[in-house]
């Protein structure tokens, strides 16, 4: 039986068991496995890293672990310049777009609101997702630890957080959307991006008291769901408002 000392860093943890975390600790195998199915047989996705250090040297996730190694898995890296190492991710998507699982649909509706490119459906099977992703190069997000884990997965990231105000918040900070939001532009149902329209183009469809009290009105092209400024939206501005406030 060989052996390889493993140390996982910041986020990465919230996959480990409470004994492994944030700790170096021994590993025993036999064979030449590569880093990644060890890191996986850990329970981390590949999605989740962007740096791996083997006896202080990078390597890629194909590296066959030899016993003794000392391993270093670093998390996808925000600020800290690591221009000269290996990158196991392809570089990050400049246009942010996502596809959400089964589990997230509340947060699907949050991030629309808020702006956000997310494409959801609650019947997705795990192969939708991942032809999705690849084909519209579509950012998954996802409570199943599991599909982050396939090989043909690139950009894919585990939402930890419970309620969808959080779960926001998260992904907000995660991917650094700060500057991006831009309220009330997309659908909430199918997140089409809204039009501007005439009152007299849907005012057949309006009640009585948006008939009076509003003159403003986007209309999805896509589902033609109308909108207006009511106490929905006065709902949403000050849960927006309080949200850019906290990050």
């Amino acid at each position: 039986m060989k052996k390889a000392y493993l140390r996982f860093y910041e986020e990465l943890n919230d996959f480990l068991p409470q004994d492994k975390k944030k700790i170096r600790f021994e590993y025993e195998f036999t064979g030449t496995p590569s880093v990644k199915d060890v890191i996986e047989s850990m329970g981390v996705p590949h999605t989740e890293i962007d740096m791996i250090l083997v006896n202080g040297t990078s390597v890629s996730f194909s590296h066959k672990l030899t016993d003794n190694d000392n391993v270093s898995i670093y998390p996808v890296f925000e600020s800290f310049d690591i221009k000269e190492q290996q990158h196991l991710r392809p570089f990050p998507l400049r246009d942010p777009k996502f596809v959400l699982d089964v589990h997230l649909g509340s947060l699907a509706r949050y991030m629309r609101m808020s702006g956000f490119d997310a494409l959801y459906r609650n019947n997705y099977s795990d192969q939708e997702l991942v032809e999705i992703s690849i084909n519209e190069r579509r950012t998954i997000l996802t409570k199943d630890k599991e599909i982050l884990k396939r090989n043909d997965v690139t950009h894919g990231y585990w939402v930890r957080n419970v309620t969808s105000e959080d779960q926001l918040k998260e992904v907000i900070k995660r991917f650094q959307l700060e500057n991006q939001i831009i309220p009330f532009t997309r659908c909430i149902e199918c997140n089409e991006l809204l039009q501007t329209t005439e009152k007299s183009d849907v005012l057949a469809e309006l009640p009585e008291k948006v008939k009076e009290w509003h003159n403003e009105f986007k209309k999805c092209p896509k589902c033609g769901r109308t909108y207006w400024k009511g106490s929905h939206y006065e709902k949403m501005h000050s849960f927006i408002d309080k949200l850019t406030k906290s990050l």
